[in-house]
């Protein structure tokens, strides 16, 4: 009987130990959620400085240098470091989805969001690519006579409802905010399509690795148009405009995103993705303090549209099935 009850206790504590592990405690839930609003704060003001850099440097250099300084410092994380997991190997097929679906949709969207943001306001921008993961929803598939097509729709409807609202200043005073508006929006899809390219190239690569190759395909991609463009219109030099550029590399390309990927290793997607819903309100605060940038009428009504049409997407009701495994 000893050695049977010390077996119990053997197998308990096994059983312990693997809970434990799968289930972290309450102390590293809470250290994810504060790195997470920490990256949060880190994007606001990545958006907020990037939308001070346009109004001095031409838009296109601007994102390709960002993308090829950042991928630089996240390639050396991934070779000196185990902060953002390992390495993979890279197949020719994969370097090619690499460059014409990751490195050039990544390309296409940064031309649109910074060229959006010389034209409109830092939380606008922010606003539609909050409203990026119902545009993902609605690429997943038709209409269907079922609740989750329902309510897919519905999340649509009304985040389009806030694009609405958006617009409706723009419209009616047909200034060129409307260019900004246009392609705000027009970067929150390019900026949903970039996501499922990735999506696609996780099957085998990681987060952090596919960010990392894709910023630099995409600098490539943009240089010799960021060349034009800085020949033609010039490229001033001041110790704001490139500590502010510096910020933008280190804290917002390589930093959050490090935070971001140790969060999406341990928790659920969908849970880490719910606090993109803050990234507008952050960037907001962000342009108002330090740009000055009023806060327009539209933009709490449009906020709360925005973020309940992607809450609605992301949630799942109905009580879920429970999966009980006997060791």
């Amino acid at each position: 009987m000893p050695g049977r009850r010390g077996q119990t206790h053997f197998v308990c504590a096994k059983s312990l130990g693997r809970l434990s592990h799968r289930v972290p405690p309450f102390k590293s839930n809470a250290a994810l959620a504060v790195s997470l609003l920490f990256a949060v704060f880190l994007w606001g003001g990545n958006n907020a400085g990037t939308k001070f850099l346009v109004n001095s440097w031409p838009p296109i250099w601007t994102g390709a240098t960002r993308f090829l300084c950042a991928s630089v410092l996240l390639l050396a994380g991934l070779r000196w470091t185990d902060w953002f997991g390992g390495r993979s190997e890279l197949t020719p097929d994969l370097q090619r989805r690499l460059w014409w679906r990751g490195g050039l949709s990544l390309a296409a969207y940064i031309v649109s969001f910074n060229y959006a943001l010389r034209y409109t306001s830092v939380s606008h921008v922010a606003l539609y690519l909050g409203a990026s993961p119902v545009w993902a929803l609605l690429w997943e598939g038709r209409p269907a006579r079922h609740w989750r097509s329902a309510q897919r729709y519905a999340a649509a409807a009304l985040a389009l409802s806030g694009v609405c609202v958006l617009f409706w200043p723009a419209l009616r005073s047909g200034t060129s905010n409307l260019t900004g508006e246009a392609l705000g929006l027009a970067a929150s899809v390019l900026w949903t399509n970039y996501g499922r390219q990735c999506r696609a190239l996780g099957a085998n690569l990681g987060g952090a690795e596919i960010t990392a190759h894709t910023m630099w395909r995409a600098g490539i991609w943009l240089l010799p148009l960021g060349l034009v463009e800085s020949g033609a219109a010039g490229v001033p030099w001041n110790w704001p405009l490139v500590a502010v550029q510096s910020y933008c590399i280190v804290a917002g390309g390589v930093v959050a995103f490090g935070l971001w990927t140790n969060a999406l290793r341990r928790w659920p997607t969908s849970q880490v993705l719910l606090f993109n819903n803050l990234i507008p309100l952050s960037s907001m605060a962000w342009a108002h303090v330090c740009l000055g940038e009023s806060i327009t009428p539209t933009f709490w009504l449009a906020m709360v549209l925005i973020v309940a049409g992607v809450v609605l997407g992301q949630t799942q009701f109905g009580k879920p099935r429970m999966n009980v495994h006997l060791h």
